[in-house]
């Protein structure tokens, strides 16, 4: 096996998406980091998008994040992101409300945020009503969306409640499998954190968001749509920051990847801050997620 330094050093570092778009139909976008840092869009990213979208390409995005679709792009039009530049939008969120009402006549006890209401609402409204919320002692099975407090709170805190879960055998429907996110700058925890300390508990946990393969194949069945019939995965570019969920389910999918640096590995590949790629630490990240992506970048321009 070939040590992961040299691996790293052949993908190529490319100046923005042109270098790569003739050579794919779509786009399978992620969100966070990429065209959001949860206070404003990129406008480079969103133009960029818009110049593939001109010259006949489709771009779906997909997301970790916890909220149905409908209410994920409600959130992009507010911090600016055009309309124009995605054709449609998968959230795990949305995914999550499947796993609900498949338990339906299940009591659910909901681990999270307040301002993550809108995925139960909008399963209760699915189900008719019948989504019963529940404390924990009474629940039937959780569905995680984050930490209650990410900015004073760690996943450390979490300890008795996941404790009382595994000894009940709770299943937890994690709906963001993500560690972390980036917000203006800042690393905040992500429901993936509870699910990964859950996890090695022994507690079941179930989840669809990135890199699991249910989000790509409803990306994949949106695009179909957009497109008119079922776009080879060879014509696909899965455009991301994180490695353990943009690349490696890009690479669990059979699709290719653009890697960008200044996402969420920021700080371990640049470390100091300074603007000198540590091609150690990029080898590393990239071996223990077992992906190569085709190509890599700062951040997403044309």
């Amino acid at each position: 096996m070939s040590s992961p330094v040299p691996d790293a050093a052949s993908v190529p570092l490319i100046s923005g998406l042109a270098e790569l778009a003739p050579r794919y139909d779509a786009l399978f976008c992620d969100v966070w980091g990429v065209l959001i840092d949860g206070r404003s869009h990129f406008p480079a990213a969103a133009a960029a998008l818009e110049r593939y979208r001109a010259a006949g390409g489709k771009v779906v995005l997909i997301t970790n994040a916890s909220r149905p679709s409908e209410e994920v792009r409600g959130q992009l039009d507010r911090l600016g992101l055009p309309r124009a530049a995605y054709d449609d939008l998968v959230s795990a969120g949305q995914l999550t409300m499947l796993g609900m009402i498949a338990r339906r006549g299940q009591a659910c006890y909901q681990l999270g945020p307040p301002r993550d209401n809108g995925l139960f609402e909008a399963a209760r409204r699915l189900m008719d009503g019948e989504l019963r919320l529940v404390p924990l002692e009474e629940a039937d099975y959780v569905v995680c969306t984050g930490l209650v407090d990410e900015r004073r709170e760690s996943p450390d805190d979490y300890a008795a409640t996941l404790a009382a879960m595994k000894a009940r055998d709770l299943t937890m429907l994690c709906a963001n499998p993500d560690i972390v996110v980036g917000v203006g700058g800042e690393l905040v925890w992500c429901a993936g954190a509870l699910a990964e300390r859950y996890a090695a508990l022994g507690g079941k946990v179930a989840m669809a968001g990135k890199p699991h393969p249910e989000i790509y194949a409803a990306a994949s069945e949106s695009l179909a749509r957009l497109a008119g019939a079922a776009v080879g995965r060879s014509r696909i570019l899965a455009v991301g920051d994180g490695v353990a969920t943009d690349l490696a389910g890009a690479a669990r999918a059979g699709l290719d990847s653009l890697f960008l640096l200044d996402g969420v590995h920021r700080d371990e590949l640049f470390p100091g801050g300074e603007r000198r790629l540590d091609r150690a630490a990029l080898g590393e990240l990239f071996a223990r997620a077992h992906v190569k992506p085709v190509a890599m970048t700062s951040i997403l321009v044309w």
